[in-house]
């Protein structure tokens, strides 16, 4: 087995690298139209890299992990060298801070992740029985360098479980996903929740359609090269009153206009023959990723109705179980979204730190378990045995 690290991502043919996709392409390892996470496709990580969002001068250095066996490449890892915590969304400023403190160098660190986009997928590409081989050339390459640490964020399950197996520390964290119970239709899912939470859904969607104009869901060649131009807009609006520097260029939407459209669901709201709020959406084979929103105008509700509501209709007319809503928000919880587990592996040079921090994590990972099923006792369906007959006379 051999192991190299890339600074570009088109230093493989993206034959091969989509390759090691194949058997999580589907339930069983069969094949699907659509990649089951289009976060790790070659054309995605290469899209970032060709806009300029990562590289030079980002702090998001590309230094792929590739592992070959008789000069096939058999699996990979994508991996960046960062010299800062900025756009990861698992949070470890205050590892930095306590490193630092303690008279060391955090940063550079490496980080195994699909950049700005806190979306569970794999990290480990390729059969499992590879897995813990990335694992220790990650831990090899991070110890040589005599870097900080090493990092696997928004990583499977079952590769949580080999990166303990493999001596790294697990975290669990948690976001806000919406699951398809065999619903049939967004009318379906509104009947499985509370008489008053059904009830504000629909005036939240009564009020966000009467905005004045229409609400359109755009995918493939639907999506033109002027919609761009609008969301750009959108999109910069949004870094700016949240974190005050937007992370993708605009060469990047460009990218998605030429080779990303068909993985992309744009929605877009329109008045007065313009675009004045989007939400943009990435398509899995079960999963539908929302990822950005922005606006021009202030509409009450029109948020909800562009980045939840719709994503609901859509995956539910579209043939998917999932809708995951992107990082943090509570108030997805009273809109049908419900806790779920987020994993990431953590991997430190110097032993009495990994032994700090596993501390840390097993207090932070009780809290977790204990919020997230306080939080369940809170989502809108209703309760075993609640159906009586006030709650049907108000049904659809």
């Amino acid at each position: 087995m051999d192991t190299a690290i890339i600074d570009t991502i088109s230093k493989v043919p993206a034959g091969d690298w989509d390759a090691l996709l194949v058997p999580l392409n589907g339930p069983n390892g069969r094949a699907t139209p659509r990649p089951v996470h289009p976060f790790v496709t070659h054309r995605f990580l290469q899209a970032l890299e060709d806009s300029g969002s990562v590289g030079h001068g980002t702090g998001w250095m590309p230094r792929h992990l590739l592992l070959r066996e008789n000069g096939a490449l058999v699996a990979a890892m994508p991996l960046y060298l960062k010299d800062h915590s900025q756009g990861e969304y698992i949070f470890d400023h205050a590892f930095a801070d306590a490193w630092r403190r303690a008279g060391g160098r955090y940063y550079p660190k490496l980080q195994s992740a699909v950049p700005f986009t806190p979306a569970t997928g794999p990290r480990l590409l390729g059969p499992a029985r590879h897995h813990a081989a990335l694992l220790d050339t990650l831990r090899d390459v991070t110890g040589k360098n005599r870097l900080s640490s090493a990092h696997v964020t928004f990583c499977t399950e079952a590769e949580a479980e080999a990166g303990r197996a493999a001596g790294f520390l697990h975290r669990v964290t948690q976001q806000f996903h919406w699951q398809d119970a065999d619903y049939g239709d967004f009318d379906g899912f509104l009947a499985s929740l509370s008489s008053r939470k059904r009830k504000a859904i629909r005036k939240e969607r009564a009020t966000a359609q009467g905005f004045g104009g229409t609400i359109r869901a755009l995918t493939g060649d639907a999506i033109e090269a002027h919609h761009w131009d609008s969301f750009w807009a959108f999109y910069q609006d949004t870094g700016a009153r949240k974190w005050g520097r937007p992370y993708l260029t605009r060469a990047f939407f460009d990218a998605c206009q030429q080779g990303l459209r068909d993985d992309i669901l744009l929605v877009l709201a329109e008045r007065d023959g313009r675009a004045v709020a989007g939400a943009l959406n990435f398509i899995g084979a079960d999963t539908l990723y929302g990822r950005y929103w922005g606006c021009i105008e202030d509409h009450p509700c029109l948020h909800f109705e562009l980045c939840y509501y719709q994503a609901i209709d859509w995956a539910l007319a579209n043939g998917l179980t999932r809708v995951e809503a992107g990082a943090q928000g509570e108030h997805k919880l009273a809109r049908g979204y419900v806790p779920q587990a987020v994993h990431s592996l953590h991997w430190f040079s110097d032993p009495r730190f990994m032994d700090a921090v596993a501390d840390y994590l097993g207090a932070e990972g009780a809290a977790m378990r204990e919020e997230m099923q306080f939080l369940q006792g809170f989502t809108p369906f209703r309760k075993a045995g609640t159906a009586n007959s006030k709650e049907r006379s108000d049904a659809p």
